[in-house]
């Protein structure tokens, strides 16, 4: 066994051998427009009009995909708080993200939100507005406070996407910068991100046919990813399959003995750092190794892992590098 570091610190563990090719993303149109107000900005976010009249100053993002959104834009300096650190912040945002204050482990609640006193509130999850969080988008508006929620997590899932794909964060950054009179870096950071999806989807190499099981969390019931989300997309891209492909749901629960049957060719692992049952990779591995039904499974004994933080399952910056990091492994296994 062999281990391989790919971009960004992303640790790829693995051994056998494998090849593939690229599929394009559709197109999405960036809903962001100048309002009729001089300097003011007009976005439908998940079915709520937002308005900003000036880029805001006191920024509160309530989790780490947002706020490493925020950050890559170089909007370090407008923001008053962030919460939810769930994976090492990318050494490239390192520093910044020094600077802004955390204001909860966790996500903080109504009150440590509105001492905070934001002018703008950043989630890429609903349950940040949820009563224990911040509130309702609705509570917070009629505070003057403009609150923007990811597309892909819109409290009506039809006033969104149904499924994640690549220009729908790009143009969900598009949308950020816009609102904070950045467009020009929210250009350049989406054309470095296409630039690096292109490139990582030129080389993929895997056979056809290549089954990937991604593995996000839990031992007794292990959570996978099935349709339409961020692993669907990365699959597509790069010309395998997903081994629950044919469920409906996003992470559907799945089990030992109908993961045995699929019998995957490689096995991608979701490393979580809140120290839950079967949360960081090398639980899984230990797990999957000592458990006799997962310990005969081809992937595990030829030990075909490919480690990806957790958060770049999720919709975020770190999207095209979990392509990035699984395209790079792919190639490395079909050597």
């Amino acid at each position: 066994m062999k281990t391989v570091t790919v971009s960004a610190g992303l640790a790829v563990v693995l051994t056998v051998g494998l090849s593939g090719c690229a599929t394009a993303s559709p197109d999405v149109d960036a809903e962001a427009a100048a309002s009729p107000e001089a300097g003011a900005v007009e976005i439908t976010n998940c079915g709520t009009t937002l308005t900003v009249t000036e880029p805001p100053r006191r920024a509160l993002t309530m989790e780490q995909n947002a706020t490493e959104i925020m950050l890559s834009l170089g909007l370090a300096d407008h923001m008053i708080g962030t919460s939810y650190q769930t994976d090492p912040v990318l050494p490239e945002l390192a520093a910044d993200y020094a600077d802004v204050p955390v204001l909860a482990d966790l996500y903080p609640n109504r009150e440590a939100v509105l001492d905070a006193a934001p002018d703008f509130v950043y989630s890429t999850f609903t349950s940040a507005y949820g009563p224990d969080a911040a509130g309702p988008r609705a509570d917070l508006a009629a505070l003057d406070v403009p609150a923007y929620l990811s597309r892909f997590a819109c409290e009506d899932p039809a006033t969104g996407e149904t499924e994640f794909h690549f220009d729908g964060i790009f143009t969900e950054i598009t949308e950020i910068a816009t609102i904070f009179g950045v467009a020009e870096r929210g250009e350049q950071v989406v054309a470095d991100q296409r630039d690096r999806l292109a490139a990582a989807t030129a080389t993929a190499d895997a056979p056809a046919g290549t089954d990937l099981l991604w593995y996000y969390s839990g031992t007794a019931t292990p959570y996978v990813a099935g349709a339409g989300g961020v692993p669907a997309a990365i699959s597509a891209e790069l010309g395998v399959s997903n081994a629950y492909g044919d469920a409906e749901q996003t992470w559907p629960a799945g089990n030992w003995e109908e993961i045995a049957a699929r019998n995957p060719d490689v096995i991608v692992l979701a490393d979580l750092t809140r120290g839950g049952d079967g949360d960081s990779a090398q639980s899984k591995i230990d797990f999957m190794r000592s458990n006799p039904t997962t310990a005969a499974l081809d992937a595990v004994k030829a030990g075909r892992f490919i480690t990806v933080p957790g958060s770049s399952m999720d919709p975020s910056v770190r999207s095209v590098t979990a392509v990035e990091a699984v395209a790079a492994a792919l190639k490395e296994l079909n050597q």
